[in-house]
Parts: C-alpha cells; structure tokens; sequence
C-alpha cells in the first residue's frame, strides 16, 4: 500500500494473502500454521490494533468486578493476542477457538485460556452447550475463507441471555467480500427482527489495521 511505510509493506502483503479469496479451508489453517511464529511481529500494535479494540470494547459492558465471573470465547484466537488484553483487564474465564494448532500452540503459552477449541466457526454446532458464554468475541476473525455470515446462529446459540457479542473487523469487507456484501447487516438485522439479539453499537474505528478503518459491532443476546 502507498501510504504504508515500506518496512510495512512484507507484512501488509503477508496478512493479505490469507484473505484474498482464494484458499481453501486447509489451506488457510495450513497458512496460519507456518505464520504463527511471526504473526505476533507482523501484526505488532500501531500495525494491527484489532486486539486492544476487542479486549477495550468487551471491558466496556462488563464491570471490573464482575470480570473474573465472565467466561468469555475468544473466537480466531490465534496466538492470543485477544485473550493476553482481556486477562489484563480482569477476566480470568477465557477461552480460546482456533482452527490453526500451530497458532494455539503460541496462545497457550501464555497461559490466559482454560480450554482450546481446534475448531473453525461456521454454522454448524460447537461441542459447546447452549447458553455457555456471557461473551463472544472476534477480531480479525471476518474475512474472504474465513467466518461465514450463518455463524451468527451459533454465536447465538452458545451466549447467555442477557450476554453480548463483540465482533471486529475490517470495514472495508463489507463491501469487497462476497460472503459479506448486502448480505451480513442484513443477517444481523434478521435476527434481531426475530427477536434473538439487539443492537447495541455499531461503530467505524480509525487504524484498525494498516491504516484502514475498522467495524466494531456490538449485541446484547436476548
């Protein structure tokens, strides 16, 4: 990108691989995999702020002292970037949802989680139980070949009523990714016509990740 520094540029380039589009699921798991050892230098602060986003938006909705009573789903925890800023923030139920083993490999040396799931998010059903979490969050988990709009359904499904759903990513997706153009908004406000959730922000954050403006959606689960 031009408006990048150029010692930017090889990271820039190596995070937009992954969501071009053109890999297929194992390929994309693969790709994180061999990524994880230097994912954290690549995606450092000032590069990649989705994380610091999350943690500071989950923080919001839950007060200091009711932190260690959250438990929380850490959803594309990657090496745990996410679930490092929330335990900093007093939560102490964390878990951790992945695909890629090489990236959880890294995420549970930090010792933040209390489980790991090696699993994609998609709409089929988690071996999670219903109504689990008080919270579900996602950074950098939205993109071409990776979370698809029908995993709201189970992202439902596994938060307490009365719980929330914080979920960033990247604004521009909603309009240059086809799993997503004119077709999540509108999913989202499906469900909450239905009843299942409500809308509790919805909000475009400046330098969520190279520079480009991020979306942080935010629901209460009914």
């Amino acid at each position: 990108m031009e408006d990048l520094k150029e010692e930017d540029d090889a990271a820039y380039n190596t995070n937009a691989s992954v969501f071009n589009g053109s890999m297929e699921k194992h390929d994309i798991i693969q790709y994180y995999s061999e990524w994880a050892y230097q994912y954290e230098e690549d995606l450092a602060p000032g590069r990649y702020d989705g994380p610091m986003m999350a943690a500071e938006t989950c923080a919001q909705y839950f007060k200091k002292k009711d932190r260690q009573n959250v438990r929380i789903l850490d959803v594309a925890a990657g090496t745990g970037l996410v679930g490092e800023l929330l335990a900093k923030k007093g939560f102490s139920d964390i878990h951790a949802l992945d695909p890629s083993e090489g990236m959880l490999e890294l995420a549970k040396r930090k010792q933040v989680y209390k489980t790991f799931l090696n699993e994609y998010l998609t709409e089929d059903k988690l071996p999670v139980p219903d109504s689990f979490y008080n919270c579900v969050t996602s950074s950098g988990g939205m993109g071409d070949g990776h979370i698809p709009c029908e995993a709201l359904y189970e992202i439902i499904r596994i938060v307490k009523s009365g719980g929330y759903v914080v979920i960033v990513m990247r604004e521009e997706y909603l309009y240059n990714v086809p799993e997503y153009k004119d077709r999540l908004e509108p999913l989202m406000a499906k469900l909450e016509a239905q009843g299942k959730w409500v809308n509790v922000e919805r909000r475009v954050v400046p330098n969520y990740a190279f520079k480009k403006n991020g979306l942080i959606f935010i629901y209460k689960v009914l």
